[in-house]
């Protein structure tokens, strides 16, 4: 018999029918407490590392969140799963053997049915991100693919510390891209009032702690830094000028707070500096007079 004292997931006792295909399937879940997750660093993204423990091993709990079809691979978050839009569950549902077909390259043995692997994990993520194209404003889709873009390179980091050999450093990195690309998106919607955030209640980017948007400001400044284009001066000049704003109106505002915790505060005013040293290196003066008028 199983020793309880040693699992680190269960299935749901309450089965979960498939609002397109109608399979009836049950959701594994991360249990918690019991010395599972020993909390480690955050890193400069704003994932919380988790340290082995000896009972344990290595935990992913960002492996779990996304609810998958195991039958058509109709994959989002559990708060979405069973309510996508009206008009276009037919579509949802035409596109499976095409979300089938474009992992099969990166991850052949898919399997949802049964506990999950960091693959699982990653995948899991990349075909919410194909779900979330068939997903209306009010759900806030853009931002939920650029976190699952992010959870995704985070976890294809750890295939890639355990599978040194198979490129999923690579994937990782695309990724990422794709992560700036939805993070620049989605901030430049809510801006214009195209498309709210408040869709997604919680928005992370990890699991244990929200950062709200002023995570996600800090996010589009460290993304766009870190993988924005490069080939286009111009454009290279105008995307950083544009994060760099932003960033500077996390700690622009008063002291640190709930809302506001010192972490991301001091993670900002660096990321600030650092992104004023690459508009320099490329030709942009950045004054006092500047610097003065962003922290207004």
């Amino acid at each position: 018999m199983e020793d309880q004292g040693k699992k680190l997931t269960f299935f749901q006792k309450t089965p979960i029918q498939c609002p397109l295909c109608e399979t009836v399937f049950y959701r594994e879940e991360l249990l918690t407490g019991g010395g599972r997750m020993i909390a480690g660093p955050l890193t400069r993204d704003l994932r919380r590392i988790y340290e082995p423990s000896k009972k344990f091993g290595e935990i992913f709990p960002l492996i779990y969140p996304i609810t998958v079809c195991p039958t058509c691979f109709f994959a989002v978050f559990p708060q979405d799963f069973l309510s996508p839009p009206e008009k276009n569950k037919g579509a949802l549902l035409e596109q499976m053997e095409k979300r089938k077909e474009s992992l099969k390259p990166l991850f052949p043995d898919l399997d949802f049915a049964r506990p999950r692997t960091l693959k699982e994990g990653v995948a899991s993520y990349i075909l919410a991100v194909f779900c979330y194209d068939y997903f209306t404003k009010e759900f806030s889709p853009t931002i939920k693919q650029g976190v699952c873009c992010l959870r995704a390179a985070w976890c294809c980091n750890d295939l890639h510390r355990k599978f040194p050999n198979e490129n999923y450093d690579y994937l990782a990195a695309n990724l990422y891209r794709k992560a700036r690309f939805f993070y620049t998106q989605a901030v430049e919607r809510e801006q214009r009032g195209l498309e709210p955030m408040s869709g997604m209640k919680v928005l992370g980017p990890d699991l244990d702690k929200d950062y709200g948007y002023d995570g996600v400001l800090y996010l589009n400044g460290l993304l766009e830094l870190l993988y924005g284009p490069r080939n286009d001066k111009e454009k290279r000049i105008q995307t950083l000028t544009t994060a760099k704003r932003y960033v500077a109106k996390i700690f622009g505002m008063g002291k640190a707070s709930k809302q506001k915790p010192s972490a991301l505060l001091d993670q900002a005013r660096e990321l600030y500096e650092e992104i004023n040293k690459a508009l320099e290196q490329i030709g942009v003066q950045v004054g006092p007079e500047e610097e003065t008028e962003e922290n207004e």
